[in-house]
């Protein structure tokens, strides 16, 4: 039983529709219109709500037994043999999807246009010192970076920039490498990305109209549900992602999961996808790699199963109505 709930439940993550990790914003020029907040609370949204919730709360009874499986050890300690390499897959990976933007005309996100001098020699720049291996040469492209992050900030708002989160963590994580802080540099990536992934999520219940338009013109499938439905179904799917890298659970089964369904959008939306993922990738591959190894999350602060599942099943539901308050109050 213990294996075939793991089956089963991978086999669910991978087939989660492909729109999930679209980025709704790269693929349409609908005006946004903000659903109003008693469409965005429907019956569906509170059925699948809790029904999340009671789901992610049985996974802190189940994850621990799987983990005890011969098969899923024998994985763990493989895949402990890269940890070694992560700094560097972040470092050059980082590098990697920089100039992909750049050659591109974009920096961060396709949708941010990389239309100033200074700013492109900048980016230039920040790639020359990443690929420089040494760790000061690398501390000196996180300071770059985050100088071009705080540029594109104050043209595009902060809570637009909420989507692109995970890019201060990697900031973050190259700033304080071979530091004292260097521990808490993965973490910090973890909760992140995490967050950034809610966020996005949010933005498909509060602006539905951009993402039915997507649907309707991109030929994405439904697997016979309605649109307006399966636009709800796949905010959950994405928002649930982000929770459980957050709270840090089945961190390596999300990392490898979530990576294959990014690999699956592209055959839907091209080189868009490409330039605009291709660092969450990277990040997703550096999750597959550690773990938790280094990560003490959130639902470790309690020590019973009794005491894990009540958090977690809590915890959700205040997470993700915090959440759309404050998405429909200042995005």
């Amino acid at each position: 039983m213990r294996k075939l709930f793991q089956l089963l439940l991978i086999i669910g993550l991978i087939m989660t529709p492909f729109f999930t990790s679209a980025h709704v914003k790269w693929f349409t020029s609908v005006v946004p219109q903000k659903e109003t907040i008693e469409n965005i609370l429907s019956p569906l949204f509170m059925v699948l709500a809790f029904t999340a919730a009671m789901v992610l709360a049985l996974l802190t009874l189940v994850i621990p037994k799987t983990a005890e499986l011969a098969k899923i050890k024998r994985l763990d300690e493989w895949l402990s043999r890269f940890r070694k390499y992560s700094r560097y897959i972040l470092k050059y990976g980082t590098a990697a999807a920089l100039i992909l933007q750049v050659a591109n005309g974009a920096l961060f996100a396709p949708e941010f246009h990389l239309s100033s001098t200074l700013a492109m020699i900048l980016t230039w720049a920040a790639i020359g010192f990443l690929v420089i291996p040494h760790h000061i040469s690398t501390k000196i492209a996180a300071v770059i970076l985050l100088g071009l992050f705080g540029y594109v900030t104050l043209h595009n708002g902060i809570f637009h920039m909420l989507d692109y989160g995970y890019y201060v963590a990697i900031i973050g994580v190259l700033l304080i490498g071979g530091t004292k802080l260097e521990k808490v540099g993965f973490p910090f990536l973890y909760l992140g990305t995490g967050l950034s992934l809610c966020w996005v999520a949010v933005e498909k219940w509060v602006y539905p109209s951009m993402s039915l338009d997507i649907v309707a013109n991109h030929g994405v499938p439904t697997f016979g549900f309605a649109p307006a439905a399966f636009v709800v179904m796949a905010a959950f799917i994405e928002f649930v992602v982000g929770y459980l890298l957050v709270v840090g659970i089945l961190n390596r089964v999300v990392g490898f999961a979530v990576t294959v369904i990014f690999i699956t959008t592209t055959m839907l939306f091209g080189m868009t996808e490409v330039i605009g993922h291709f660092m969450i990738h990277v990040v997703l591959i550096i999750f597959i790699i550690e773990g938790v190894s280094f990560y003490n999350p959130p639902i470790k602060l309690h020590k019973t199963k009794t005491d894990q599942f009540i958090f977690v099943f809590l915890n959700f539901i205040f997470v993700l109505g915090a959440f759309i308050l404050i998405y429909y109050r200042f995005a």
